[in-house]
């Protein structure tokens, strides 16, 4: 059976991990399925599936969180994984450090609706076009920066740690 990486983008930052994912879930042997949570099929047919979105003011963009809500039964009889790709490590150090520590609570009810096998945060890319004129007003004043934060050997070493549990 495939699994299916599936992933709410609105950059494309989330895209290119959920890619990242699949490519190297697909490089451990696995049939894979990468496809946008906007044109998302039933995931009856998958025997896994890795669900992802992007955090827009604290929450799953909101095609991710229909998914969950209309397919939490589906969802909750297979194993899944979940991750969010935020701006995290865009921000200054202690806010950086109160980030890590809790979850907004948006983004936990979603993951705790569906007990994944294993949930993660990635930090994306953070471009000024990708705020309005006072989002990045309070970006600049908070102390934030703009950039490219991916980590592609925690991507890496996520799916790596996907694929070795579904081989047992």
């Amino acid at each position: 059976m495939t699994v299916l990486v599936a992933y709410a983008s609105a950059h494309g930052s989330t895209r290119t991990v959920a890619e990242r994912v699949a490519a190297r879930l697909g490089r451990h042997g696995l049939d894979v399925e990468l496809a946008a949570l906007d044109a998302l099929p039933d995931v009856g047919p998958y025997r896994a599936v890795v669900l992802g979105s992007a955090v827009h003011n604290g929450a799953w963009l909101p095609e991710a969180v229909d998914c969950v809500r209309r397919q939490r039964a589906a969802l909750f009889a297979r194993p899944v994984w979940m991750f969010s790709v935020g701006m995290a490590a865009a921000l200054p150090r202690p806010l950086r450090r109160l980030a890590a520590r809790s979850e907004p609570p948006r983004i936990a009810r979603a993951v705790e609706a569906i007990e994944p096998r294993g949930y993660r945060r990635f930090s994306g890319v953070v471009r000024s076009e990708h705020l309005d004129r006072k989002g990045r007003v309070l970006f600049r004043l908070l102390g934030c920066r703009y950039g490219d934060f991916r980590d592609w050997d925690a991507v890496d070493v996520w799916a790596d740690g996907i694929a070795k549990t579904l081989a047992e």
